[in-house]
């Protein structure tokens, strides 16, 4: 059984922590598909708070392919519609391009949002966001001192004197 260490994602990657988590304890569990590896994925930092999934979805239509986002989950499924040209006369030898149904599920941490996605060239693009709400930001609390006040006080009662 393989072990793998996860260490330097959980330092480079905000936003993912609990992804790689689950990834640590699911690692040499199989799918219910019997393929835990497909389809192959990446996970990139485009920004400071910006990240892309990339998953090889070769083979798959657009309206072959939904994305779901839910809360803190997002998932990614695809399934292969009956092919219509079964009639014809061609006869496949070998089938080294894979066509079975899929589904993957991220775990995203809090404020994560999706952008946007698209398919370009096999590969599903998933832009993902984090944009946390003004009131969960730091803010910084001025510190104000004990000390009595050196600034003189104006006197109204002389103004009124003077006119």
């Amino acid at each position: 059984m393989r072990s793998f260490d996860l260490t330097p994602f959980y330092r480079s990657t905000v936003g993912f922590d609990r992804l790689f988590s689950l990834l640590d304890q699911t690692s040499g569990q199989s799918s219910e598909n019997g393929s835990p590896g497909y389809p192959p994925y990446n996970i990139e930092r485009t920004g400071d708070n910006a990240f892309r999934i990339t998953v090889a979805v070769s083979g798959f239509s657009q309206n072959e392919l939904s994305i779901v986002a839910k809360e803190n989950t997002l998932t990614i499924k695809g399934e292969k519609v009956a092919n219509e040209n079964s009639d014809s006369k061609s006869e496949v030898l070998y089938r080294g391009i894979a066509a079975r149904a899929f589904e993957r599920v991220f775990q995203l941490a809090d404020f994560v949002l999706v952008k946007n996605a698209s398919l370009e060239n096999g590969l599903l693009h998933v832009d993902l966001v984090r944009e946390i709400p003004e009131a969960k930001k730091p803010r910084s609390i001025p510190i104000l001192t004990a000390t009595p006040a050196t600034q003189p006080v104006i006197d109204s009662t002389g103004e009124k004197a003077a006119a």
